[in-house]
């Protein structure tokens, strides 16, 4: 008789996307005459730069000719990709980062999930909370984080790092020693983020406890401060403690196209094991490449008319971001972050939980937003929205929120 993993069975509920999804269609079917602004799930909507889709055409132009067909794409990427992110991600910032060092992915969302399975199942992981539900749920499904307490929505094996108002949402090292430590700077989903010293003191540490930081900069492209880094690399001593993960979804708008990279520098090792070889050989197993025509797309996204019309994006997106803020504030709720990243954190009005506003803002706004309590426990009593969506929407929402 087969037997499951067992470990799924644990998870609390759905995903979270997948629930606020249900809730949203159950209500559009019974209010089919309601228009519904949707600043929850962070997709961007603006289209694709020209130059990039210029690339693509042109990619997909040579897989039609024998002379210039492609077939697998080599198991860490391309080296014309490879070779673009180090020129202009690291070497432009001052990061020793190599070429063999970069392995090209369908995305970050899957490397973060991903990654743990080139550690031991009894390592203790340390997240920050409220966290991106995929560090935890994919450590869930590994068999890594205990059992789970309904009342605290907590898990015994993890090591939670309380971000809060309280706190400025900065998370602060451990009382228990972790293994593995979750960096999302700047933060998913709270928009805050820590300064340069501040990140340097997490590497040293990580180095001085002999950890791992899985740090996650997908939103590095909306930073604005310059005391801020762009890579846990710009920290001295990195590349003996973190892996670092990239996303073009939010800085180049391929959340319908699907490209990331993880960086695992050679520097990282576990007494002689190197991790680099490590994921290599996982990339090698169970990955096949990222498109061809993808990352050719990605190649452009480091052109100078490339670069140029992305910034344009993050612009658009952080005006978005500022419009959202200062309407709120305006509005007299108490907001967060819109300043280095996309999202705008919220105190839910009165006593109000965050499920409770969730719901309140889709039934009398028709706004739909990402309850905190989504993210962890001490999410609950914010809520999270994205700039993501087109300006006349964000505008109308802000109109709509105002009015209630």
């Amino acid at each position: 008789m087969f037997k499951v993993n067992e470990n799924y069975q644990k998870l609390p509920g759905s995903y979270l996307f997948s629930t606020i999804g249900k809730k949203v269609s159950a209500y559009s079917a019974a209010n089919p005459d309601k228009k519904i602004i949707r600043l929850g799930i962070g997709d961007v909507t603006q289209p694709i730069a020209p130059a990039i889709i210029d690339a693509m055409h042109g990619a997909v132009d040579e897989m039609g000719c024998a002379e210039t067909f492609r077939g697998y794409a080599p198991d860490l990427g391309y080296e014309f990709l490879r070779s673009a992110i180090v020129k202009n991600d690291y070497q432009a910032r001052g990061c020793d980062i190599s070429a063999d060092e970069i392995f090209v992915s369908d995305g970050a969302k899957s490397d973060s999930g991903n990654i743990q399975e080139i550690f031991a199942q009894n390592n203790k992981i340390a997240v920050c909370d409220p966290v991106y539900p995929v560090y935890v749920d994919s450590n869930v499904m590994a068999g890594r984080t205990g059992t789970y307490d309904a009342k605290t929505e907590m898990w015994s094996d993890v090591i939670y790092m309380p971000c809060t108002m309280e706190n400025d949402f900065v998370p602060e090292f451990p009382k228990e020693t972790p293994d593995i430590i979750y960096l999302c700077l700047p933060n998913n989903p709270t928009g805050t983020t820590i300064t340069k010293a501040q990140l340097q003191s997490w590497v040293d540490y990580a180095n001085k406890i002999g950890a791992v930081i899985i740090y996650d900069a997908a939103y590095e492209a909306y930073i604005s401060e310059e005391n801020v880094a762009h890579s846990i690399y710009e920290c001295e001593g990195a590349k003996t403690c973190a892996i670092e993960l990239k996303s073009f979804s939010k800085n180049a708008g391929f959340t319908g196209v699907r490209l990331g990279y993880t960086v695992v520098p050679k520097e990282l090792k576990c007494g002689e094991v190197s991790l680099n070889a490590m994921w290599a050989r996982r990339h090698g197993t169970k990955f096949n490449g990222a498109p061809y025509i993808v990352q050719r797309a990605g190649e452009a996204v480091y052109s100078e008319a490339g670069k140029a019309q992305l910034k344009e994006q993050v612009a658009y997106y952080m005006n978005n971001a500022k419009t959202i803020k200062e309407g709120l504030k305006e509005a007299g709720y108490t907001v967060f972050g819109g300043v280095n990243a996309p999202y705008i954190w919220l105190k839910t009005p009165g006593q109000m939980t965050s499920w409770e506003f969730f719901d309140y803002l889709l039934e009398n706004a028709n706004v739909v937003g990402t309850p905190g309590s989504g993210f962890g426990p001490s999410g609950e009593g914010y809520f999270r929205l994205t700039a993501f969506g087109s300006y006349e929407n964000t505008v109308a929402a802000l109109e709509r929120i105002k009015k209630l």
